[in-house]
């Protein structure tokens, strides 16, 4: 393990993706020190500067725009997490069934699988959202994004098993009597693992995007702060007209850092488990 996080930290973008996450979820976990309620206007006075107390100024809301960055990052980071690791299950479920299973069990999850990649998800998560408007809390607007989340990586994971019911060792392990479970949980899942979390680090990234873009329109609970909503509300009074950067820039600037750590701990990640790569690593040495 020590000698896996050494070779990864050479990377640059491992260190900076590492160090970069740590720092947001560091903010995120200083939201439970919050002297402020998130859900409160008009606790501090409006359109502050930054200064020692309110150390990125306030808002016109009447609230201080650091402390409401450690809920929005927060908040963000849940809604990604609960998104990524409910579709994951759902990919690699439907991935290892169709993949093994084959046959009239494929086609049938395959044909779902398609039906998802090829209907506009955009506009049917916008319509879904705006039907379960009133009840878009944190937690269902995870599962909303992981229901439409799953569909391109279970086709990736099943093509990974295809490739494994091929091999040797399968027909090995079905000719010694290993059952269907124990052959997926104990062959297949190390080889699928890497390729779950690596899809998983995307997923988030897509999440996080997406929740953006639904409460720019006006889509989730606009009294929970997150990124978008954040976004939402300096947007709406006018931030860029009246030249409010501090409350502007904060939810994009925290956007874009988390997207180029996920993206470069996905790329990293992936290029370190490839074969191909770790024989170059042992020939270069």
């Amino acid at each position: 393990m020590g000698s896996t996080l050494k070779e990864l930290f050479r990377d640059y973008r491992f260190f900076f993706a590492f160090t970069v996450l740590c720092f947001l979820l560091a903010l995120a976990l200083l939201s439970f020190l919050s002297p402020y309620d998130p859900t409160i206007w008009f606790y501090v006075p409006r359109d502050l500067p930054a200064s020692s107390q309110h150390l990125l100024g306030t808002c016109s809301r009447g609230q201080d725009i650091f402390w409401q960055a450690t809920f929005a990052i927060r908040n963000s980071l849940i809604i990604s997490v609960i998104a990524g690791v409910v579709s994951r299950v759902i990919a690699v479920s439907v991935g290892l069934v169709a993949g093994y299973r084959g046959g009239m069990m494929d086609r049938f999850l395959m044909f779902i699988s398609d039906g998802f990649l090829v209907i506009p998800l955009f506009l049917i998560i916008v319509m879904l959202a705006m039907l379960i408007r009133d009840r878009m809390t944190i937690v269902t607007t995870g599962l909303l994004l992981a229901v439409f989340g799953w569909a391109w990586d279970a086709r990736v994971i099943r093509s990974q098993v295809l490739s494994l019911r091929e091999r040797e060792f399968t027909k090995t392990a079905i000719l010694s009597g290993t059952g269907t479970l124990e052959l997926v949980f104990k062959e297949y899942l190390p080889y699928i693992t890497p390729l779950a979390f690596s899809t998983l680090i995307n997923n988030m990234s897509w999440a996080i995007g997406m929740e953006m873009t639904l409460s720019i329109v006006g889509l989730t609970n606009m009294d929970i702060p997150t990124l978008g909503t954040t976004l939402k509300w300096a947007l709406n009074y006018q931030a860029i007209l009246l030249k409010r950067w501090n409350w502007l820039l904060t939810p994009v600037v925290l956007s874009v850092l988390l997207f180029i750590a996920l993206y470069w701990l996905s790329v990293s990640i992936s290029e370190y488990l490839d074969p191909r790569s770790r024989v170059q690593r042992v020939g270069g040495e």
